[in-house]
């Protein structure tokens, strides 16, 4: 269910816009070094995060290029954020979107990136509007690589030493769905069973 403040719940998470109390949370995963490894850039500083909320905590117009929105991912029964997702608009003339997703690396394995990811999948197109939604993951991380597959997507490139990031050569894998792929992976997932409360995958 998405409310008009952009709030989602599903069976065991909700997903909202970050407030000024989230900093501290946020700083738990986003100021570690195994989580910035993935997003090519420094770990962020707590003072950092604050600002970073300051920005994200008010929804985006969705009308231009580079609009982004970030929700912060939650659980039902407890408080406090474990991670968050993003959906960019890359192009807005073409509807192209761009998604991600991080999450505090305390709370991987029980499938709640999975779950954020397929409640943002389903905001792209059935809200936005998007024609095609795609992502960029680092070919180390492999938890990342099995949510886009979980997500319906597929990998179209495999972008070789493309960025240099900590001291080395960092290397992507695109992975992409057009709507009308995502209407056919979410029958055939209704088909066998796959409910958004029962996901397995390890969270990227």
């Amino acid at each position: 269910m998405v409310t008009e403040d952009l709030s989602i719940t599903t069976d065991r998470l909700v997903l909202r816009l970050f407030t000024p109390d989230d900093v501290d949370d946020m700083y738990a995963y986003q100021g570690l070094d195994e989580v910035a490894r993935y997003l090519y850039r420094p770990p962020r500083t707590r003072e950092r995060c604050a600002e970073v909320i300051g920005e994200i905590g008010v929804p985006p117009a969705w009308e231009k290029d580079g609009d982004s929105l970030t929700l912060a991912v939650c659980r039902r029964e407890e408080p406090g954020v474990i991670g968050e997702v993003v959906l960019k608009l890359e192009s807005h003339y073409a509807r192209q979107a761009e998604i991600g997703w991080v999450l505090n690396p305390a709370w991987e394995g029980r499938g709640y990136a999975t779950e954020a990811a397929r409640e943002m999948r389903r905001l792209a197109f059935e809200r936005f509007g998007v024609h095609r939604l795609f992502a960029r993951i680092d070919t180390a991380n492999t938890a990342s690589e099995r949510l886009c597959e979980r997500l319906g997507m597929r990998r179209e490139a495999h972008l070789l030493e493309n960025d240099w990031t900590h001291g080395d050569w960092g290397s992507e894998y695109v992975y992409a769905l057009l709507a009308r792929e995502a209407e056919q992976a979410d029958r055939a997932a209704e088909a066998g069973g796959d409910r958004a409360g029962q996901r397995t995958a390890p969270a990227g």
